[in-house]
């Protein structure tokens, strides 16, 4: 279907309302010359006559009484519909950097309680082993694993890591002496310190060194660790809270003690930015949750 010139229309409806040419001109800033001359094209395009040229006044003619509502009604419903774009609350975003395994473990099986909390929200997850620059942009906030302090961030602590023994049922162990004869899982931590979950620094805490063979398997990922201990591989040193699920599903078990510390996680964020209101909402709804999982920050 072709259409004529909008610029026409606009003009014949705007005179139609006004039956006046020059008021049509000061509405649609223009001049009445040009007011005239977009009606005289519309009525050449549409081959009709639309008004009844007077000295003083220009009237519609049949035509142009049967034309005019529906171009007044026309164009009120598209200035109510540029009016509803306009108003339209901005799109609520937040983007929020985790290291890959909290994200895998911890983060993603409870994500559809944050969607149901705040449908209005946005999130998105930027994974990453490495602490990402929050004032560079990557990322609104962070949740990190590591001893703080966080200069320049506010820092709100969410819970701190425990790790204990964990393995396949399938194995049988009862007792430490039981690691003689068993394969050790290892993780290669990026910066290992003093806290780093080692085998060697829970067999200090537990006494039983010299049950722990020199010979094992390690692992870049510690998703793969946790998975080759599912498998019966051998025994890995992991936290309940991010494998909560598999040991309630009986695929690993805690065959003995004791546990060792490691670091805590802390929701960060610069405090700044035009979505903070988002930012807070989301450590709002974490913090909310580690408290109902029993995992209490320290």
């Amino acid at each position: 279907m072709s259409l004529p010139p909008l610029a026409t229309l606009r003009a014949f409806e705007a005179a139609a309302r006004h039956q006046s040419f020059k008021n049509a001109a000061s509405e649609l800033g223009v001049t009445p010359t040009a007011i005239s001359h977009q009606v005289r094209l519309l009525e050449e395009t549409l081959a009709v006559q639309l008004f009844d040229r007077k000295p003083r006044q220009v009237v519609l003619t049949d035509v142009g009484q049967a034309l005019y509502p529906v171009l007044r009604d026309g164009f009120a419903s598209f200035a109510k519909a540029i009016d509803q774009v306009r108003n339209r609350p901005a799109s609520r975003s937040v983007t929020v950097s985790v290291i890959p395994s909290f994200a895998a473990k911890w983060l993603l099986p409870r994500l559809p309680r944050f969607q149901a909390e705040y449908p209005d929200i946005n999130l998105r997850l930027h994974t990453s082993p490495e602490a990402v620059d929050l004032a560079g942009g990557v990322a609104d906030a962070a949740i990190r694993y590591g001893v703080g302090p966080y200069p320049g961030l506010v820092a709100s602590p969410l819970f701190r890591e425990h790790f204990v023994p964990l393995c396949s049922p399938s194995l049988g162990l009862e007792k430490t002496e039981d690691l003689r004869k068993t394969t050790l899982l290892h993780f290669d931590w990026l910066r290992p310190d003093d806290a780093t979950p080692t085998w060697q620094r829970w067999g200090q805490v537990a006494g039983c060194s010299e049950y722990l063979p020199d010979a094992g398997i390690s692992f870049s990922d510690d998703s793969h660790a946790i998975q080759a201990a599912i498998a019966g591989q051998g025994v890995v040193l992991a936290s309940p809270a991010m494998v909560r699920a598999e040991i309630d599903a009986g695929l690993l078990v805690m065959p003995f003690g004791p546990e060792i510390k490691g670091h805590s996680y802390h929701y960060v964020h610069t405090g700044r930015g035009d979505n903070r209101r988002e930012v807070e909402a989301f450590g709002d709804w974490i913090k909310n949750e580690v408290a109902s999982s029993g995992s209490l920050a320290e």
